[in-house]
């Protein structure tokens, strides 16, 4: 059995290995004393492994989804890894295979995400001076693309407030670090280092084109940030490798361009507490006290109009019109089920 987990964890090095006996995941060697100081589960030790206590440590199977919101608020990644084979067949130990993964930027599972904010992943590729950025909000099956100079990085870092970003671990540097370390003062997001090789940009391309079944990008106006294609392969391919699956559900995709966007570098979104205080904190902030959306999804949409505020006038004005219109044409509802347009005291109908 051991040597079955052994086979299973070196696939997963950089990840928390949780490995199905019975009714309890089990965790081992030092996967086992990292649980035991994030999750304060008690360790114990069973048998030798190459002459050595096998030190271990379980969660209920029952209790998964408490233990994995914990883990995901540290910005822990953890590999669920399943009895996948027949216990009245298997000669040996019953075939396991990890069947997910999570991380904080692919969760899916609604009793793991935050109902006002998305579990945004970004990726972030560089060629000289320009930086690509690609995105994926796993939830709402969008993808987003830019490019920007090193000086822009840490604005978009606030932007987005992405909660996990995939790097090239042989790039990584001091231009990343010091936009990671600007971008906003107390913003939790996990670092996860990627191999050089995924960050290929016509491999990005191809994998945008075949991901929203379109020959070119065009379309998008995406035919020419390379460098954003170069991040898109890695961001994709990380997706999918989490997912177990492909992500036949993202079929959108939104180009951005700091032209597009009033600049608001990471300390005016620090000093504006827009959607987090200067502790930290997310209340009192401008989003919670605007914030009386009913659904979690209008929430995010607000997030991202605060965040991301559009230079284009008419888009503005739209939502004004278009709110103006709620309230003074508000619907009403028939007792027959059916929606009726609502009167004003003039007896005509409202808009």
């Amino acid at each position: 059995m051991m040597q079955q987990y052994l086979r299973i964890k070196d696939e997963f090095p950089d990840t928390l290995v949780f490995y199905r006996m019975g009714d309890f995941y089990e965790v081992f060697f030092d996967d086992a004393r990292k649980a035991n100081r994030l999750l304060d589960i008690t360790l114990t030790a069973r048998g030798l492994s190459a002459g050595e206590p096998v030190v271990m440590a379980g969660v209920p199977v029952h209790s998964l989804d408490s233990y994995l919101a914990k883990l995901i608020r540290l910005g822990e990644a953890v590999a669920i890894c399943e009895q996948v084979g027949d216990v009245a067949t298997a000669k040996g130990p019953v075939e396991r295979k990890v069947v997910r993964v999570v991380t904080p930027g692919t969760v899916t599972d609604t009793e793991l995400l935050a109902d006002k904010s998305d579990a945004l992943l970004l990726a972030i590729a560089r060629h000289g001076k320009t930086f690509g950025l690609a995105w994926l909000a796993l939830t709402g099956g969008e993808l987003g693309l830019t490019e920007c100079s090193e000086r822009e990085l840490g604005a978009w870092l606030a932007r987005l407030a992405a909660a996990e970003v995939l790097v090239d671990r042989e790039q990584i540097g001091s231009a990343h670090g010091n936009a990671f370390t600007g971008a906003q003062p107390g913003a939790a997001f996990t670092v996860t280092h990627r191999p050089a090789w995924q960050f290929d940009a016509a491999l990005g391309a191809r994998k945008l084109c075949e991901q929203l079944r379109v020959s070119t990008l065009a379309g998008y106006n995406a035919q020419d940030l390379g460098t954003a294609h170069a991040a898109a392969a890695a961001l994709l391919a990380f997706a999918e490798h989490t997912q177990g699956q492909v992500l036949a559900h993202v079929r959108a995709l939104r180009v951005q361009r700091a032209s597009d966007l009033l600049e608001l570098p990471p300390t005016t979104h620090r000093n504006l507490e827009l959607i987090q205080t200067l502790r930290g904190e997310p209340a009192p902030t401008l989003l919670s006290l605007l914030d009386t959306c009913r659904t979690g999804m209008g929430s995010r949409a607000l997030r991202q109009w605060l965040t991301q505020p559009l230079r284009e006038r008419r888009v503005a004005a739209q939502r004004h019109d278009a709110i103006d219109a709620l309230h003074d044409g508000a619907l009403t509802s028939r007792h027959d089920g059916a929606v009726a347009p609502a009167h004003d005291s003039g007896g005509r109908t409202a808009a």
